[in-house]
């Protein structure tokens, strides 16, 4: 079982908010830090000083960091054209030394594109631009060097590209995710190195993963190929006043946060993670951090959770 940070800068962080955090997980073993890409704040923060790109922010950290893998949950395809995104990832992973990890969704927050004029269509025109953008980036990672690329779609055309920068990593990982009961287990199967699933509970898991499972076998694909992840609020503390000032500080109760994230002592949680374990198999939890100050609480989850595992 891996443990990875999963940071949400919209709610309010700068670069170097989020390269302390970076720097501090990768201090303390983390698989990954990972964070989301939005472009407005969500609920009742101010989301000062403003939002950050994340392939901006995978720039920096890329040289600002030496070890620790840099992903997204997820990159909308809302807002970039396939052939430029491509481009910039390929450059952060040789940036990096090839520790990109590529999630990617069809973009859900309709606020946040008509506050930044980025075009909103409708959910059937976006999972299309979706599948086109995967198959488009994952086919110009893919092209042999010195040959080229095209692709004819309904939304995106590409002739003969020089389907250039190389990644460094020979297949950049690919996260693809969501509760889409039939088009999401599909791309998944056909694209994914990895499949994760966001705050939901443990029965619509076990079940979302069958469907993906019943997919990967459709195509003649191994679904023990696909390694299967969660993304979960964090709220850990050594005794209750710490837990419950932590929930204090990001607005949630603990009763709610026991029931719907990993929330409780590092024994509760060891505990918790167990029956995500025995019921679908995960094999990476994303610990959603939503309070960027509090470092001691990554290094303590670190010392007091990673172990027992």
């Amino acid at each position: 079982m891996e443990l990875r940070i999963f940071t949400e800068p919209q709610q309010g962080a700068s670069y170097d908010d989020l390269l302390r955090v970076a720097r501090t997980a990768e201090a303390a073993g983390y698989g990954a830090f990972f964070r989301s890409d939005h472009y407005l704040k969500m609920g009742s923060v101010d989301g000062l000083p403003g939002p950050t790109d994340p392939w901006i922010t995978f720039a920096g950290l890329a040289r600002d960091t030496s070890t620790i893998r840099l992903g997204t949950l997820m990159t909308a395809a809302t807002f970039r054209h396939p052939g430029p995104l491509a481009i910039s990832v390929a450059q952060v992973d040789q940036m990096s030394g090839g520790r990109v990890e590529f999630g990617i969704g069809a973009g859900w927050y309709e606020a946040e594109h008509t506050a930044y004029g980025i075009p909103f269509p409708a959910l059937g025109e976006r999972f299309e631009r979706y599948e086109e953008q995967v198959a488009i980036i994952t086919g110009l990672w893919e092209t042999p060097e010195g040959g080229t690329f095209s692709f004819e779609g309904k939304h995106y055309a590409l002739t003969d590209s020089p389907a250039l920068p190389k990644p460094a990593q020979e297949r950049v990982p690919v996260l693809i995710g969501g509760m889409g009961a039939k088009r999401t287990p599909a791309l998944a199967a056909s694209y994914a190195t990895e499949f994760n699933l966001p705050f939901v509970g443990i029965d619509a898991a076990v079940e979302q993963f069958g469907r993906v499972d019943a997919a990967c076998e459709e195509i003649g694909r191994d679904p023990e190929e696909l390694i299967r992840s969660v993304a979960l609020v964090a709220c850990v503390g050594r005794t209750d006043a710490d837990i419950a000032r932590r929930a204090a500080a990001i607005g949630r109760e603990v009763d709610e946060l026991r029931e719907n994230g990993l929330a409780g002592t590092p024994a509760e949680v060891v505990d918790r993670i167990g029956q995500w374990r025995e019921a679908t198999g995960v094999q990476r939890v994303y610990l959603q951090v939503l309070d960027l100050a509090d470092l001691d609480h990554i290094t303590e989850v670190a010392s007091d959770v990673a172990p027992q595992l």
